[in-house]
């Protein structure tokens, strides 16, 4: 039987990294955490928001059994909780009320006719003990839950052995006046908060923050559990901890760790937050990202674009760091415009990488295109037929080793529409895309000499004519990254921008580049979202508008 309460309890938080969709894969997992905190002698073990069927699943909620075989994945857990209690992520479902739009097709295809709840579950000693539904529903950002759950009806307070205990989801615990506030009312004196939390530099002292306040004001112990793992775009860090009644931090987890870390309730002094590195945690969270893309998806090996430039020496060095150098091949492909620095460059970082380097000249195969078109492409054109003859022979390259192929532009390129479409834009993954041109360099600083002191120091350039430079084509980069945060992460208009100081003509030049370039950023590969406002799942922009800011 489960030990009776006392306010020395050990607690397990379990960080893992649940697989969307993949319910039996998760259920194992649980399992082998549930017996690993059992051996660890804990009473209460936590996992976070959804594991049993991952997060976020979207619309595979609607496809049909997945909701009832995740609650068959109940009963497992509830079988392997003898003299522990569990508390675990999952979902329920009720048949919709009446009213429902039951005509349209596509209302049936998207749910209509069932009410799913993402629902924490308290199991102990073989049976469920009870649940708690999500009440706030966030609609923001990367969530969209409001499409898929119902908010619960309230929030409870349950017994656990004589502990009053209250179960709140991710979003319950951010709201003022909400679940924290009813619960501890209704008597709970330990709070648990399961999370699906998404990384960007920055979130995990906001989380703290807000726990702090939380717990101070409540005057509760309160454990907040958060998922770790790469999902598409989006990166979970872990980072779970425990705050005190007095709103000190007693129990911090590692960032992008998957394990069960133990704490003994009543007998933890308070410890100082972690140091946190923001160009250290973007470095883990794109590893992490790359690592879990790649495997989850069933392939071993990647093909990076190696130009001799530090965008894809970067993007080469963190697929090897993620990966092992065994699984990435950079590739480079000269043409008669390419300079030898370029050549030498690329391969002095595969060399100090230990990657397969292939050099595939360009220059017959350009030339047998132009001798195809009823005119020779020039200018722009002409320089777009290079790139997309790179992204052609590397997407094969990719199809002939069953490699995924990575796009190594940045925020700053996509911003304006600096890139050419099916062409550095090809592949599967673009691990860079939410890092401005200025956060490459401070990443190429925080990478050390695997990123060469010339690749570091040289002027950008696409290298599609004799010649180029960024900077020709664009604002420099120290001007033009301010302006572009501002624009996409603070939503700040044309007026509010050069009332901060930024010159008008080139306010104007930037706004009309960025909202000319929106149909391709529709078809760019995934990027690994690492700040509060990253182009892809999160950011939803007609292509087709007037507006102007």
């Amino acid at each position: 039987m489960l030990e009776v309460y006392n306010p020395a309890m050990r607690i397990g938080i379990a960080q893992i990294n649940s697989r969307v969709g993949a319910v039996e894969q998760n259920v194992e997992e649980i399992l082998s955490r549930i017996s690993e905190a059992k051996q660890a002698a804990c009473n209460l073990v936590i996992f976070p928001e959804l594991a049993l069927c991952g997060y976020p699943p979207f619309d595979l909620l609607w496809g049909s059994g997945f909701v009832e075989k995740v609650a068959g994945a109940l009963q497992e857990i509830a079988r392997a909780s003898q003299g522990i209690g569990v508390v675990v992520g999952g979902l329920s479902s009720q048949p919709a009320r009446e009213g429902e739009n039951l005509t349209d097709p596509s209302s049936i295809i998207d749910g209509a006719g069932c009410k799913l709840f993402n629902t924490a579950f308290l199991i102990a000693d073989g049976r469920l003990m009870g649940a708690e539904e999500k009440l706030h529903l966030p609609p923001f950002d990367v969530y969209d839950e409001k499409r898929y759950f119902t908010a619960g009806a309230g929030a409870k307070v349950f017994d656990l052995s004589g502990m009053p205990l209250g179960i709140n989801i991710c979003e319950d615990l951010w709201v003022e006046d909400g679940p924290v506030d009813v619960q501890t009312s209704l008597g709970a004196e330990l709070l648990i908060n399961i999370s699906a939390s998404p990384f960007f530099v920055g979130k995990a002292a906001i989380r703290r923050r807000i726990c702090s306040q939380r717990a101070s004001a409540s005057g509760v112990t309160i454990v907040y559990v958060n998922r770790v793992g790469g999902q598409d775009e989006l990166v979970f860090d872990g980072g779970s901890f425990i705050v005190g009644p007095n709103g000190d931090l007693l129990c911090q987890a590692p960032y992008f760790e998957e394990g069960v870390f133990v704490a003994d309730l009543g007998c933890v002094a308070p410890i100082s937050p972690p140091h946190e590195s923001p160009i250290q945690l973007i470095r883990q969270a794109i590893v992490l990202g790359i690592r879990d893309y790649v495997r989850k998806n069933g392939f071993s090996r990647v093909i990076v674009g190696l130009s001799g430039g530090i965008d894809s020496a970067i993007v080469a060095v963190l697929a090897s760091e993620a990966l092992g150098p065994e699984a990435v091949t950079g590739v480079f492909l000269p043409s008669e415009i390419t300079s030898e620095v370029s050549r030498q460059d690329a391969v002095e970082v595969a060399s100090r990488l230990s990657i397969e380097l292939l050099e595939i000249p360009l220059a017959e195969a350009l030339s047998s295109a132009q001798c195809t078109l009823p005119e020779a492409a020039t200018g722009l054109a002409a320089e777009n037929l290079q790139a997309r003859l790179r992204g052609c022979i590397l997407m094969t390259l990719a199809n002939q080793s069953n490699a995924l192929v990575f796009a190594t532009g940045n925020k700053s390129e996509i911003s304006m529409g600096y890139n050419t479409l099916y062409g550095d834009t090809v592949g599967a993954l673009a691990p860079i895309a939410d890092l401005f041109k200025t956060d490459v360099y401070c990443l190429a600083e925080e990478l050390g000499d695997r990123i060469p002191q010339r690749v570091r120091e040289k002027a950008p350039t696409a290298e599609l004519r004799p010649g180029q430079r960024d900077e020709d084509d664009l604002p420099p980069y120290a001007v033009l990254d301010p302006i572009l945060r501002k624009l996409i992460e603070q939503n700040s208009s044309r007026e509010q921008l050069i009332a901060q100081g930024f010159p008008e003509a080139v306010v104007d030049d930037v706004l009309t580049r960025y909202y000319r370039s929106e149909y391709k950023r529709r078809q760019l590969p995934p990027g690994i979202k690492v700040s509060p406002k990253a182009f892809g799942i999160g950011r939803r922009i007609p292509i087709t508008h007037g507006y102007r800011g």
